[in-house]
């Protein structure tokens, strides 16, 4: 094990060399066995098709397919996969009861200017023995990727450097989540409560759908990036990922978007 205190560079330049996100460098990572690797990714890959698929169903369509496991089993993995089912019911990413929630404001909202509305969530990414979470923000309007980050763990630091990156270019006028406790925490919501004019955002309580844009993201970038290839470490899965965001911003033509890219709707 690497003493990553032992050394005179600053972690931020560590991760920077690394391809990491800080907190990383802090991780001590437990290998997972095969079995739950492969429980997580057939997960993963039902949620994302079937995003209405709550525990129960998974459970049920995995018993199907020959594999004995129980509901409790999946809701566990669910909750450290980050993801729910598209209805109301328990929240599988659960917030601390104090943390503030926000009303959500885009019901019936026209979206019709880049940088109305700003979207982000968190995603799993599977990788060959084990896996890692991405964030993301999205622009509504355009579709663009304006920042996101990889991480091998579900800490707060990969969620507001992502969030600073993505202010740094801009000032939406309003952000919007999900009610999990990373976007209910206090950090969050001090760091879009300090930039002036942003109005904060959360989807209804189990309705995946009321953040639809960035869930759509994530569908694209799994069947067209991830289920495609086979990632062995973060470090390829970085790079393959940066590539794939290269690709969706600048290169891949929208239909909503009358076949141009979020790149060139964005910038006007």
């Amino acid at each position: 094990m690497v003493d990553w205190a032992a050394t005179d560079f600053p972690i931020s330049e560590q991760a920077r060399l690394l391809s990491l996100n800080r907190s990383s460098l802090y991780y001590k990572p437990v290998t997972p066995s095969p079995e739950e690797v492969a429980i997580k990714h057939r997960i993963d890959e039902l949620y994302t098709r079937f995003p209405f698929y709550g525990s129960r169903r998974i459970t049920e369509k995995l018993k199907h397919e020959g594999i004995a496991i129980n509901r409790k089993r999946i809701q566990r993995h669910m909750r450290e996969m980050g993801i729910q089912a598209i209805y109301p019911g328990p929240n599988l990413s659960k917030r601390n009861l104090q943390h503030r929630i926000y009303p959500y404001l885009l019901k019936g909202l026209p979206i019709t200017r880049p940088n109305q509305v700003w979207s982000i969530d968190i995603t799993y990414i599977r990788l060959q023995n084990h896996w890692v979470y991405l964030t993301a923000v999205i622009d509504w309007y355009s579709r663009y990727i304006i920042s996101w980050e990889l991480d091998q763990t579900l800490e707060m630091d990969f969620v507001l450097d992502t969030v600073q990156r993505a202010l740094a270019s801009g000032t939406p006028e309003i952000f919007n989540s999900d009610q999990g406790s990373h976007f209910t925490s206090p950090g969050y919501i001090e760091l879009l409560k300090s930039q002036p004019g942003i109005q904060i955002s959360m989807d209804s309580r189990g309705r995946a759908l009321d953040n639809i844009m960035i869930e759509r993201f994530w569908r694209s970038l799994k069947y067209e990036e991830v289920y495609l290839k086979d990632y062995g470490t973060p470090r390829e899965a970085r790079q393959h990922i940066r590539d794939y965001m290269a690709f969706y911003n600048h290169e891949r033509l929208h239909q909503s978007l009358d076949y141009q890219t979020p790149g060139t709707i964005h910038i006007h």
